[in-house]
């Protein structure tokens, strides 16, 4: 247990946790969430959550075989994903929209908060492109920490707008696009020297 809690490193945890956090953006997804629950009604949380925790884990132990199958390794996932960090980054600094979402997508509350919004492609990425750099129990207590951020921000989305308002929103989702793309220029750099072998 002693050489277990030596092992751990603190550092790598805190790093998949905020680079989750930051594609993630449930903060700054929050006009768009309080959007959708004024169009269909209560937004159900809890459901929502495990919905999107089941698509990211599914996706951080299934992936690899996934990606096999299709001839590709985790360190070239990793360097297209990379690219994808980047420019949802760049998206959230600049504040132009780079990846075009689905302006009709309000069907159901649960579809579409879950996937695309929480666990979208951006998400999905990601995790694949942290297994080349970190190990899958970072990423797991990554994923888990992120989903209770989640559920707590989808219970109080009217809290939060008020306490936030508009100007704190948008520093946010800024300052966690600067995070992002510092993110990405380290997982392309450490990955991109295996692609020349």
């Amino acid at each position: 247990m002693q050489s277990f809690f030596m092992e751990f490193h603190i550092d790598q945890l805190v790093t998949v946790i905020f680079t989750l956090f930051a594609v993630i953006d449930i903060v700054g997804s929050i006009p768009l969430l309080i959007a959708m629950k004024e169009k269909s009604g209560a937004i159900k949380s809890l459901k929502v959550t495990l919905i999107s925790g089941a698509l990211m884990i599914l996706f951080l132990f299934l992936g690899k075989p996934f990606l096999q199958i299709l001839g590709l390794d985790v360190k070239s996932f990793a360097v297209g994903g990379s690219i994808v960090i980047f420019l949802l980054g760049l998206e959230m600094v600049l504040g132009h929209e780079i990846f075009k979402g689905d302006k009709n997508a309000h069907s159901g509350a649960v579809v579409p908060i879950a996937f695309p919004i929480i666990a979208g492609s951006g998400t999905l990425t990601t995790i694949m492109s942290l297994k080349a750099n970190f190990d899958e129990l970072y990423i797991a207590l990554g994923i888990l920490i992120n989903l209770v951020v989640v559920y707590a921000v989808l219970k109080s989305l009217n809290i939060i707008e008020k306490l936030l308002g508009p100007g704190g929103l948008l520093a946010v989702r800024k300052f966690f696009g600067v995070i992002l793309l510092a993110i990405a220029v380290k997982i392309f750099s450490s990955n991109v020297g295996a692609l020349r072998r």
